[in-house]
């Protein structure tokens, strides 16, 4: 604890010192420690303006409602409304956290779920098993087979469904499982939001990184963030388009960085243009095409190695050479890896399509060199993609502005 803060009984540092407490109340706290029921309490007072209103909305008594939202505004260490004659009037700290408490509820679905039940199929969907689930949460067996079987009941369908020895979610219970994961994250980025409010940056950010934003733009993004904001930790997930794709829409990953698709993956989903990179024909110093003037119709002549079919990247590369009538070349390896890719290329006579940016250690040190540009008019678009309906805290908005200067300087 800092120096500044011992002396809490201090009167004149009073209200400073209960902000500091209030912080750090913030910061071990998680979203598993609410309550739904006193959420849903609190927005039904915030919605109609009074503890009598909402009691009869969600037909809760007046000593449980009252006594939900003193022990919500406890845990948080933070009042959520005012107290006035005409009413209860939400506090800035109610303003943050009710549309994100009114989103998760409605990824819910139920009135009825509880706590338990949301993390006892968060956990089984993540583990594979309720031996593994219990490990994770702390939960003993029973507990989760009946917290599970309690919320098939409460929401009339079949979540679970076994197969062999072992379980596994059925196409209704991973369905489920989204939409509970998607509530933590509205959960997590509300309780982010109250330490920002009280002056403490804190909060993670998820950020999926496909190929190309490993190169440049995410690093140097991330430092310059890193730099400002040294609290907010920052979690980096390494791969493909489509290994990145559903952890992003279950809530997982907050963004993922990288080329962009086309046609769009879903309405669910939003794709914002960041900038155009230029792929360039790499090979290896001294490769034989570079003995005269390399056109498409020498280079396609030798072996490539490119990623899969399906990828903006390999796509792109086909139209390059039917474009002007030309056959495909051969490609007996397909990999999307730029380290296994950049180490074939130094060790044989193959060419590849990439971005200069994703080999400059290699040509800046002369082991492979720049064969020819392509065709003018062919470039692949990066941007960021997120959840359509995704609202980014202060911290991960920030973190966009910065991650969009860089780009735009680049």
């Amino acid at each position: 604890m800092s120096e500044g803060y011992k002396g809490c009984a201090q009167t004149s540092k009073s209200e400073l010192c209960n902000t500091y407490k209030n912080m750090l109340i913030l910061i071990e706290m998680n979203f598993s420690d609410f309550n739904l029921r006193h959420l849903r309490a609190a927005i039904a007072i915030g919605r109609l303006g009074s503890i009598s209103a909402a009691m009869q909305a969600i037909h809760i008594s007046q000593p449980a409602i009252t006594q939900g939202l003193s022990k919500l505004e406890t845990m948080l260490g933070q009042l959520l409304f005012e107290r006035r004659t005409e009413g209860m009037v939400a506090t800035e700290a109610g303003h943050l956290l009710f549309p994100r408490i009114e989103t998760a509820l409605a990824h819910i679905i139920s009135p009825q779920v509880t706590m338990t039940q949301l993390r006892a199929l968060i956990a089984l969907a993540d583990a594979g098993g309720y031996a593994a689930a219990s490990n994770e949460t702390g939960l003993a067996q029973p507990s989760l087979h009946r917290a599970v079987g309690d919320l098939s009941v409460v929401l009339k369908r079949k979540l679970v469904e076994r197969r062999g020895k072992g379980v596994a979610l059925t196409d209704q219970g991973r369905r489920t499982a989204r939409r509970f994961r998607l509530a933590r994250a509205e959960l997590e980025a509300g309780l982010s939001e109250l330490a920002a409010l009280l002056g403490r940056e804190t909060g993670r950010i998820n950020i999926g990184a496909m190929p190309l934003s490993r190169a440049r733009i995410l690093p140097a993004a991330v430092a310059a963030f890193h730099r400002e904001h040294p609290d907010v930790a920052i979690n980096i997930i390494e791969g493909a388009f489509h290994e990145l794709i559903e952890p992003l829409r279950d809530g997982d990953i907050d963004l993922m960085i990288g080329a962009m698709r086309a046609p769009s993956p879903g309405p669910d989903v939003a794709q914002q243009p960041l900038f155009d990179d230029h792929p360039a024909v790499i090979g290896r110093k001294g490769h034989p095409a570079l003995s005269d003037e390399p056109s498409l119709e020498k280079l396609a002549q030798y072996s490539w190695i490119i990623p899969a079919a399906g990828t903006p990247l390999r796509d792109g590369w086909a139209r390059m050479f039917e474009k002007l009538s030309i056959p495909l070349p051969h490609v007996p390896i397909d990999c999307g890896s730029v380290i296994t890719i950049r180490q074939i290329l130094i060790e044989s006579d193959f060419l590849t399509l990439l971005s200069p940016d994703q080999v400059a250690v290699e040509l800046e040190a002369g082991w492979l060199v720049k064969i020819a540009s392509i065709p003018e008019g062919y470039t692949r678009n990066i941007g960021v993609t997120t959840r359509t309906e995704w609202r980014p805290t202060a911290m991960q908005e920030k973190f966009l502005t910065i991650l969009k200067a860089i780009s735009k300087a680049t």
